[in-house]
């Protein structure tokens, strides 16, 4: 069996299906057959929200021995794993991006292609990259354009200025790293990406994530049990109630000050409400 990393959802508890885990342990049994017996755990971070949401989930990174079956998702199994620490929402969105930009560069790599798994790529200047094949991916690294994929389980990326990246399918992603650009993603256990300045992530799928590291930008959720990250300077970050949001603090030079994690219970955070962090607290957009 190869051992892989891979990121696992408990309770509140740090107990899955009544395991008890703790960090810094390994554990073994004698039989792995996936969804009956042995460790489970997902190679794509984001699964881990369709197992353990993040109104009520506690998540690790762990290395896994793992064999060659897999689930519909990510889901692998072994007969031995190691938690190697708690990592928390934020983690899993890290990790998530790592995961979802090394995909990307692979599939960068590939030729032209409308058919299903495929990649259909354009590097031209107002351009349009488009695929709606399952499991594919329709990439555009060109100024003022769209890269668009129905398919599910797919990524549509846009790295060019003006852009959008827009991808409907289910557990898929959605790049956008331009200038004043939108990625979206309607699929659940999907997610949607923006680096770009002033730019907006905005995912309506269940158990999904709306990431944007742009400065003075927006992430928005509308999905249940999903999370918005809004980690540039001055950026913001909306949810609906049962839903997370990430929120970090910067100078205007974009050193990290803070950064803080709440889940949006209609009470002391309000749904659907824009929340900055300003000196270390969620404040709504209309008191800054």
């Amino acid at each position: 069996m190869a051992k892989i990393t891979a990121y696992k959802g408990h309770d509140k508890d740090f107990k899955c299906r009544g395991f008890q885990y703790e960090v810094g342990k390994e554990y073994e049994e004698d039989e792995a057959s996936i969804c009956n017996s042995g460790f489970h755990a997902c190679e794509n971070p984001i699964d881990v929200f369709g197992y353990y949401a993040p109104a009520d989930g506690r998540y690790s990174e762990v290395e896994l021995d793992a064999n060659n079956e897999t689930d519909d998702d990510s889901k692998r199994v072994g007969k031995k794993i190691k938690i190697k620490s708690e990592i928390g929402i934020n983690g899993i969105v890290d990790a998530f991006l790592k995961f979802t930009f090394e995909k990307i560069d692979f599939l960068e790599k590939a030729a032209t292609n409308t058919g299903c798994r495929s990649a259909a790529t354009n590097t031209g200047y107002q351009s349009a990259a488009t695929n709606i094949g399952n499991q594919s991916a329709a990439t555009n690294t060109g100024n003022r354009s769209a890269a668009t994929n129905t398919g599910d389980q797919s990524a549509a990326t846009n790295t060019g200025n003006r852009s959008a990246a827009t991808n409907t399918g289910d557990r898929s992603a959605a790049t956008n790293t331009g200038y004043r650009s939108a990625a979206t993603n309607t699929g659940d256990r999907s997610a949607a990406t923006n680096t770009g300045y002033q730019s907006a992530a905005t995912n309506t799928g269940s158990r999904s994530a709306a990431t944007n590291t742009g400065s003075q930008s927006a992430a928005t959720v509308e999905g249940k049990y999903s999370v918005a990250c809004a980690l540039g300077i001055r950026s913001k970050a909306r949810a609906n109630k049962g839903s997370a949001i990430v929120v970090a603090e910067r100078n205007d030079n974009g050193d990290l000050l803070e950064i803080k994690a709440a889940i949006v219970d209609g009470v002391l955070l309000k749904e659907n409400t824009f929340y900055l962090l300003v000196n270390g607290e969620l404040v709504e957009e209309k008191e800054v």
